[in-house]
């Protein structure tokens, strides 16, 4: 069946310059005209509006609209939901600080009025921007670093609950400056530079790193004092396995960033995780342990 533009404005419930806004757009495919050059519109035209006001209302923006000629309807309601859950999860978080910051009698306080700030500019979008820019530059030139990094990013990259503590958004907001850290990024890159560009088997390393993880944390949760003979035998047989001297690792003990800890116990933070990690406890103990060890004999 066929319609005017007006006819079937009145058969939607849109008026004409709704209409004529969206065949002119695109939105709205053209499909004929008569010869006097006015636009004819039929059954699936009229269908089709109906399915353009629904998206509307529901807040799917034009363009993607437009787009469905060249993409199925689930895919651009999928893509809408996932938008729809963000800024959901976005004004929770919102009202979270607002309700902390006027939960006082009196005017809020500074710190409040930072976290209200800071949280408009730094969503799960602008997290996930911050880490890939991150993994890049850390990564550098050095591939094998740079792809160990892109598979820790999901690690790295923790979900800021619906409804955060304010410990958490306190350290969602550290997290995101200190990936943004200029110092911090150089710091690793030069760190971890030499590691990366030696000839190793990095899955045999991978193995080695559980085994010296497993050996530290078995000490520490045993209650091995660092300094007992006990734990200097546990420490030399760590040091066999890794194939170097007491002052080779505790060299690489001393460089490093505490930065890089201080990334992970935030990430802990937010996930609201056990801190310390297995892995922490496990190298902490490690490194007592080599201060007690004498130093290598040349």
């Amino acid at each position: 069946m066929s319609y005017t533009i007006g006819r079937l404005a009145k058969l939607t419930g849109m008026s004409v310059k709704t209409i004529r806004f969206y065949s002119d757009s695109g939105v709205l495919p053209e499909r004929e005209r008569t010869a006097s050059g006015y636009r004819i519109y039929g059954d699936e035209d009229r269908a089709r509006l109906e399915l353009i006001r629904t998206l509307r209302e529901i807040g799917v923006d034009l363009a993607t609209i437009r787009s469905l000629g060249d993409r199925r309807l689930r895919s651009v309601l999928d893509l809408h939901l996932k938008a729809v859950e963000t800024q959901l999860k976005s004004l929770q978080r919102t009202r979270t600080v607002l309700r902390a910051a006027l939960a006082g009698e009196g005017d809020p306080a500074e710190d409040d009025l930072r976290r209200l700030h800071a949280l408009s500019r730094i969503g799960a979008v602008e997290m996930g921007m911050l880490l890939d820019e991150f993994v890049d530059e850390v990564g550098g030139d050095i591939e094998a670093r740079h792809t160990w990094l892109a598979q820790m990013r999901d690690a790295m990259f923790p979900e800021l609950p619906e409804e955060p503590t304010t410990a958490q958004l306190d350290a969602w907001l550290e997290l995101a400056d200190l990936l943004a850290d200029e110092d911090y990024r150089a710091s690793l890159r030069r760190q971890s530079r030499e590691f990366w560009e030696g000839d190793r088997d990095f899955e045999a390393w991978a193995e080695m790193n559980v085994q010296i993880m497993r050996e530290g944390l078995a000490a520490a949760r045993g209650e091995v004092e660092p300094g007992s003979p006990e734990g200097a035998a546990i420490v030399r047989r760590i040091l066999g396995i890794m194939g170097q001297t007491r002052d080779e690792v505790l060299r690489t003990f001393e460089e490093h960033d505490p930065r890089a800890a201080r990334q992970w116990e935030l990430v802990s933070i937010i996930q609201g995780t056990p801190w310390p990690s297995e892995q922490t406890i496990a190298f902490e103990w490690i490194g007592a342990a080599l201060c007690h060890l004498p130093p290598t004999t040349p």
